[in-house]
């Protein structure tokens, strides 16, 4: 009996495992997002120099993740520190909060929906 508790716990383990479950990177609607949050932890938009020139969240700083050196621009940034990203639709800053939880930072918060939701809620924007 304690031997087929053990092998459904390993299965159990292996399955997590193999699906990418990762309790480092919480996805949340940007929607509820604050901006009184980017002054106590770091905001990033992902997307490219262009599209963040055109609009971007208040006081978000931009770090390119088609940029060849998207992960060593991370390396001044406290890894157990919350950091949210976004991008324009959610897509890529899914896939860069994937890579700064392989980096070791603990709590990356992917903000779904991106800079297209925000805006189009009528929420307040930046551009240069």
């Amino acid at each position: 009996m304690r031997y087929l508790l053990y092998m459904i716990l390993i299965g159990c383990g292996f399955v997590f495992a193999s699906t990418g479950v990762n309790a480092q990177v919480k996805t949340v609607p940007i929607e509820g997002y604050k901006i009184k949050k980017a002054a106590k932890f770091p905001l990033i938009d992902v997307r490219t120099a262009a599209e963040y020139q055109e609009g971007h969240l208040p006081k978000a700083v931009n770090i390119d993740f088609f940029g060849e050196d998207f992960a060593k621009q991370f390396d001044g940034y406290n890894k157990r520190k919350k950091i949210y990203l976004y991008c324009r639709s959610g897509g890529r800053s899914l896939k860069a909060s994937k890579i700064l939880d392989s980096l070791g930072f603990k709590k990356v918060v992917n903000l779904d929906g991106g800079f297209k939701s925000w805006s189009e809620s009528g929420k307040e924007t930046e551009s240069q």
